[in-house]
């Protein structure tokens, strides 16, 4: 990929592809995620995301961006988890109507504020959907052996809402609960604390944030009371287009 500065990607890579849907996965009762090919195959960087268009038989369109769950790789083949959203134009028709074979058109990678290089020491902090960007830094940390690198610590609502639960928890993951905690966590649930924070800050590590405007302002405010700088967190806010 070809970059210029502050989070563009040159023109060229921002094409729209028509890419296949290979699989479809269930990852919670609100959220699937989509394996598709790229005929244009584009390495992404993890926290990168894509555009994706739909368009009507009237020519009208509608587009959302979802951030990219797969590891950065060489194959052409990207996964995005979209959580549904009642009323959501994009979200009701891939949970809906999308299925294996069909084509969807794709624009990206994009993005370069949020993304994790791979080499440098990271705590993230993931809440709900937010954990999307996330895993695909934490896939390619234990991909790379480098899983030391990353501490990650995960809001959820309750085991059922947790998204790629086969395979997110382990060494440096710290899963708090908000709603429902599984039988016999010490912890029990509730809000995300700055207890939950403190024992995961390091010095020399970035901080990357994401999930909804609530909980990117609450987690921000627990990471400074844990003595985090600002100049240290990278944010990124999600939540429903209009």
């Amino acid at each position: 990929m070809t970059a210029t500065p502050e989070g563009t990607t040159h023109r060229r890579t921002l094409r729209w592809q028509k890419a296949r849907v290979l699989a479809v996965r269930e990852e919670t009762p609100t959220a699937k995620t989509y394996r598709l090919r790229l005929p244009e195959p584009r390495r992404h960087l993890a926290g990168q995301h894509y555009v994706l268009r739909l368009t009507a038989p009237d020519g009208y369109t509608a587009s959302r961006s979802y951030s990219v769950a797969s590891a950065p790789d060489d194959t052409g083949e990207i996964e995005l988890t979209v959580e549904y959203l009642v009323g959501g134009e994009v979200s009701e028709f891939l949970h809906e109507v999308v299925v294996p074979g069909d084509e969807l058109e794709v624009r990206g990678p994009i993005g370069l504020f949020f993304v994790w290089p791979g080499d440098r020491p990271a705590l993230l902090v993931g809440g709900g959907s937010g954990v999307v960007p996330l895993m695909a830094m934490l896939r390619q940390a234990r991909r790379d052996g480098r899983a030391d690198l990353l501490r990650v610590l995960v809001s959820a609502r309750s085991p059922a809402d947790l998204y790629y639960a086969d395979e997110l928890p382990g060494d440096g993951v710290r899963i708090v609960w908000t709603r429902a905690a599984p039988l016999g966590d010490p912890r029990g649930p509730g809000r995300m604390t700055v207890e939950d924070v403190a024992p995961l800050v390091r010095a020399d590590q970035d901080v990357y944030v994401c999930g909804s405007p609530a909980f990117a302002d609450a987690a921000t405010d627990r990471l400074r009371e844990a003595g985090v700088s600002d100049g240290a967190i990278r944010v990124e806010r999600f939540g429903p287009s209009g």
